[in-house]
């Protein structure tokens, strides 16, 4: 029984870090069919062993959390997932189930394309485009209305003389594969890391904070259902869709999952299988539903396509976060309407998880996904000349010493003048919270690292009007503003100065309890991990994090390059004068009026207090303004005291 309890455990934590990466980082590590065979192990298991049942399981929820970065919103009806299959026979046991459940009723599908995107929900009033929502966990998702408003494949106002009251239509947002393509042929010329898919590649842009952003990445809609709806608007699924296949019996079904299994790379955007649905909405209400999953639906995926070819070598890219990823080099083979000679391989763990050796002979799998993958060795091909990989020591881009941190499986480079991380390093250097150099953008870090006029923040100081003026949108009058702003910027504290270097683990609200609990760069520079974690905020991952920092001798050396430039490196020390938020937590939620989030962070934090981004027992209250989330019910839930704008406004005079 110990060694099935730990399967299950195991099980468990293997589920829930690859929902992490598909939902959260966009990153997937394994295939669909591979994460659909855990879940349906741990699934089994639980179901022949109830004593180890749990309500926290991963069977038991849907999706991803919902963001803190966006406002959560309740689904009026739960958006649930659809059950997976990948053979005929389980296509025929689901009919089987149906129409037993159906008692003789007449039954026909309908089935669509299972575009590989990201869930959305619309809801439109009197026609008029309300509200749009991610799944989420599936009772409560992301309100991305302002993003969605930037589609032009999703209506403001729904046209036709038949418009209902109130219907909630929900979809797939997609990226077509050109725009997949092209986003990341810029993404690799940034030496910034690549979306593995294009689902990912929508997912990512679906959630970027400025709507502006989303607007250039080409996103797309397809709509397949409805939540909600007026009663009796519409009989059956047919009704609802403009692209679908009426299916009188099962054979049709199974000639449309062999028509489309050939014809699906010569569409403009990737699909992974069919979807097959019950077409009588009175039968699909019938049917119900599951904790996870309606029974009036099911999805057939489309078996991997898989390709075998020798691996020539392994080469290590940089991202811009200092990621070091292994890529395979294979012999060209072709896959799935491409020629494929690359795969990521994500990580060191994925490579020893492979058994994976130079000169390896593999197998290659490219499921929906427009970046292939190596997922199996075939070891009975091996000669005994294949030679082992291991992750470099030192960045392959600047030589600098690499780290590997407790709990993580990415191997990174931390000297802050790595070229391949300097373009995004500067971005966030100059940004209001940390240096707050006013016109120094996304645009101008990539000329003056192309331009090789910055190859470190020393260099931003030393930078002349005649080298800017020269530069694409800048001017004489551009360049003095920038040359100002960088001028301005030497008075910041340490604080700010700290939070600009991009420390790993190292946020705004830590920076400044760093930089008044030191005081100075000097004393930064010699304390101790116990030192570092008597720091309030700083915990043992942190600290570890600033040991191996500021123990770079090119860290070192840049941070002595910029106190010679004349930037402060001292914080006044002095505490705040005794006020109510002397000591305590508080949270922020909805819209201010008469602050931003940060200007009532800063005015928190300047009065002796804590801004948490979670609520709990320890917050002292939660600020709320116009449309607050979850952290609101959070706060009622836990019984923690909710201040309005007006009460903050009070405690602050």
């Amino acid at each position: 029984m110990l060694s099935l309890k730990a399967r299950i455990t195991e099980l468990r934590r293997r589920i829930e870090r690859h929902n992490r990466l598909y939902y959260e980082a966009n990153r997937p590590e394994i295939s669909d069919a591979e994460f659909d065979r855990l879940v349906k192990e741990l699934a089994r298991l639980e179901s022949e062993h109830p004593e180890f049942a749990s309500a926290t399981s991963p069977t038991q929820r849907v999706g991803e959390r919902p963001q803190k970065e966006f406002k959560s919103v309740r689904h009026l009806v739960p958006m649930l997932s659809i059950d997976n299959t990948y053979s005929k026979e389980e296509i025929a046991e689901f009919d089987e189930r149906t129409r037993k459940n159906l008692k003789g009723k007449r039954l026909e599908y309908v089935v669509e394309l299972k575009i590989d995107g990201v869930s959305l929900s619309l809801i439109y009033e009197k026609g008029k485009l309300r509200r749009a929502a991610t799944r989420g966990d599936g009772q409560w998702g992301d309100e991305v209305t302002e993003n969605i408003r930037t589609l032009a494949g999703i209506p403001r106002t729904l046209g036709g003389s038949r418009v209902p009251g109130e219907i909630e239509v929900r979809g797939e947002v997609f990226l077509p594969k050109k725009n997949f393509l092209a986003l990341n042929a810029e993404k690799g010329r940034l030496g910034e890391e690549l979306f593995v898919n294009p689902r990912n590649a929508a997912a990512g842009s679906l959630k970027l904070l400025d709507p502006a952003l989303t607007a250039k990445r080409g996103l797309s809609f397809f709509a397949h259902g409805v939540g909600r709806m007026d009663p009796g608007f519409v009989k059956t699924q047919a009704e609802l869709l403009a692209h679908h296949e009426l299916c009188l019996d099962l054979q049709a079904v199974y000639r449309l999952c062999e028509l489309w299994e050939a014809k699906k790379d010569s569409l403009e955007y990737a699909i992974d299988g069919l979807v097959i649905k019950v077409n009588d909405l009175e039968a699909q209400q019938f049917l119900g539903t599951t904790h996870k999953s309606p029974r009036w639906v099911i999805a057939y995926k489309f078996p991997a396509e898989k390709a075998k070819t020798k691996l020539l070598g392994i080469s290590v890219q940089v991202g811009r976060t200092g990621v070091l990823t292994p890529v395979a080099n294979l012999e060209p083979v072709f896959l799935a309407g491409t020629t494929v000679s690359r795969a990521t391989l994500h990580n060191e763990d994925e490579v020893k998880r492979l058994g994976l050796k130079i000169g390896d002979w593999v197998l290659v799998e490219k499921s929906g996904e427009i970046i292939p993958q190596v997922i199996e060795v075939i070891k009975s091909r091996r000669t005994g000349k294949e030679k082992a990989f291991a992750l470099p020591k030192k960045c392959p881009v600047c030589g600098s010493a690499v780290v590997r941190e407790k709990e993580e499986v990415a191997t990174r480079c931390v000297n802050l003048g790595c070229p391949a991380q300097l373009k995004a390093k500067l971005i966030h250097f100059a940004s209001r919270k940390a240096m707050d150099i006013e016109g120094l953008g996304d645009v101008l870090a990539a000329q003056l690292v192309d331009k090789g006029l910055v190859k470190g923040f020393p260099d931003l100081y030393l930078l002349k009007k005649e080298a800017l003026a020269g530069l694409e949108r800048m001017g004489d009058k551009s360049a003095v503003n920038l040359l100002a702003g960088i001028e301005q910027s030497k008075k910041c504290e340490l604080s700010r100065l700290l939070f600009g270097l991009g420390i790993r683990h190292v946020g705004e609200n830590a920076a400044r309890a760093l930089g008044r609990h030191f005081g100075s760069m000097p004393a930064l520079l010699s304390a101790s991990d116990d030192d570092f974690e008597a720091v309030e905020d700083v915990g043992e991952v942190m600290a570890e994090s600033l040991r191996e920092f500021f123990a770079n001798e090119d860290n070192l050396r840049i941070l002595k390059r910029l106190e010679t430039l004349g930037l402060n490196m001292t914080e006044p020390r002095k505490k705040a004068a005794a006020s109510p938020f002397s000591g305590k937590t508080y949270v922020l939620t909805g819209v201010l009026k008469g602050f931003t989030r940060d200007e009532a962070s800063r005015r928190i934090l300047d009065l002796g207090g804590k801004v948490s981004s979670s609520v709990s027992q320890k917050t002292e209250a939660v600020i709320t303004g116009a449309d607050p989330g979850s952290k609101w019910q959070e706060a009622q839930k836990l019984g923690v005291k909710i201040l309005t704008e007006e009460d903050f406004k009070r405690l602050l005079t």
